[in-house]
């Protein structure tokens, strides 16, 4: 939404100065007294750009759920945010033309985080702070997600500099066009800090997000220099380079035949010297430098007239460097697939279906201390994840708004070297049932 001072001087005179007709009929010496008092209260009250020459545009949306899970031997019900990315927020953007085919803008993006759903877990039901694998910091109250500024040229492309999305952020993610793109990801937003119960009914200190690496690893904004391309056929690139020291290309199409929307979009990205503490340790433990290179790749097809569609999603994270000896890799596999139609008058409405499969061949990345009620243990082996899910949609186009309704179910089992001489360990599985909503603004 713009702002403009004429606009609302207007808005001012109609509703303030000719509102009721013993107004307009005083022409008394109070009556321009009357009318720049309420322009100035209404100017007071009014979000404004500071000038002429920039656009200022607010948007953003609120999103919030409520979660039933069970871990096999333990219920309870939170009311959490949507995690870090996803959570209620608010940006401003805007934009002026330097020249033509050549303009300059801004954006300022803050989230407002009540209850992080990345940093919920058994004893605690309102997520606090959360650090994640990139070392970034995911913090309750409001905090700064983006800010940075662009130039742009129509023929050359865009460049833009400060705290903003990698090129690599999301990218496979992002191409997911059926409309259940929150609720149903490869990330393990709702789940990702609850601790694995084993099968025999003891907890462990180890976390759901310790199972093995799960989509998205590059899923924070970071301060970067980027390049997008304009888009040419339907294809496009773009490239960044960061902090510290970070850099990744992608490239992305969409398009549409016979009636079928395609996109597809894959990204690359090499971190290396990366010295942090991450959530995925026990406290206390820091990581030491490390080379890490991630592939990933998205794929989304709807056929428009039925509004069946698949999506599909494929992630390689290789770790290097001397801390974790020979380079091994994990693996992420993800698909959805299901139906969009408009079967009421309220909006689509969504059903699919989803799946994920993850294998962590470096369990050296998680060395324990991994503890039960029955003595220590440590693993070093390898591990996997599996999750599948079903749910709904519901979209509201008169409030720009959807509503979901869904069903998960995750277990995992390890393998390697324990102080008890087992072989490994099964877990229970971890259900959830999560209804929630997102109103666009």
């Amino acid at each position: 939404m713009k702002y403009r001072l004429g606009a609302l001087v207007a808005a001012g005179v109609l509703a303030g100065g000719f509102a009721t007709s013993a107004s307009a009929a005083d022409l008394g010496g109070n009556c321009c007294a009357d009318l720049e008092e309420r322009i100035a209260e209404l100017e007071a009250t009014t979000a404004r750009k500071g000038n002429r020459k920039v656009s200022l545009t607010v948007s953003g949306w609120v999103g919030q759920q409520v979660t039933w899970w069970d871990d096999g031997s333990e219920s309870n019900v939170y009311v959490t945010d949507l995690g870090s990315t996803l959570a209620s927020h608010v940006m401003f953007t805007g934009q002026a033309q330097i020249m033509p085919g050549w303009t300059a803008g801004y954006v300022l993006h803050l989230e407002a985080i009540g209850s992080d759903s990345l940093t919920t877990s058994q004893d605690v039901a309102d997520g606090p702070n959360a650090v994640l694998l990139s070392g970034s910091t995911a913090t309750n109250g409001v905090s700064t997600l983006q800010s940075f500024w662009f130039i742009k040229s129509d023929q050359l492309g865009k460049v833009s500099v400060g705290k903003q999305s990698q090129a690599s952020d999301n990218t496979a993610i992002l191409v997911d066009g059926s409309g259940s793109l929150v609720p149903a990801n490869w990330v393990p937003f709702d789940f990702f800090s609850f601790f694995v119960r084993r099968d025999n009914g003891a907890l462990t200190n180890l976390a759901w997000a310790g199972a093995g690496v799960w989509g998205d690893v590059n899923g924070l904004p970071t301060n970067s220099v980027r390049y997008d391309s304009p888009t040419f056929g339907g294809f496009s690139v773009s490239a960044s380079w960061g902090e510290d020291d970070f850099w990744d290309v992608a490239a992305r199409y969409a398009g549409e035949w016979n009636s079928v929307k395609v996109s597809i979009a894959a990204a690359y990205s090499q971190t290396s010297d990366n010295h942090n503490t991450n959530a995925f340790f026990p406290a206390g433990n820091t990581l030491q430098p490390i080379d890490t290179g991630y592939f990933q790749i998205g794929a989304y097809a709807e056929h428009v007239p039925t509004g069946l569609f698949a999506y599909g999603a494929y992630g390689h994270l290789n770790y290097g460097g001397d801390h974790w000896g020979d380079a091994r890799s994990n693996d992420t596999w993800y698909g959805k697939a299901g139906i969009r139609q408009r079967w009421n008058p309220l909006g689509h409405t969504v059903l699919y279906g989803e799946y994920e499969h993850i294998e962590n061949r470096n369990g050296t990345a998680f060395t324990g201390p991994v503890t039960d009620t029955g003595g220590g243990v440590t693993f070093y082996d390898s591990s996997s994840a599996r999750l599948w899910g079903v749910g709904v949609v519901q979209e509201i186009d008169a409030a720009a708004m959807s509503l979901w309704l869904k069903y998960r179910n995750i277990d995992a089992s390890f393998s390697g070297v324990e102080t008890n001489s087992e072989t490994g360990f099964g877990t229970d599985n971890f259900n959830e049932v999560t209804a929630g909503a997102l109103i666009n603004f």
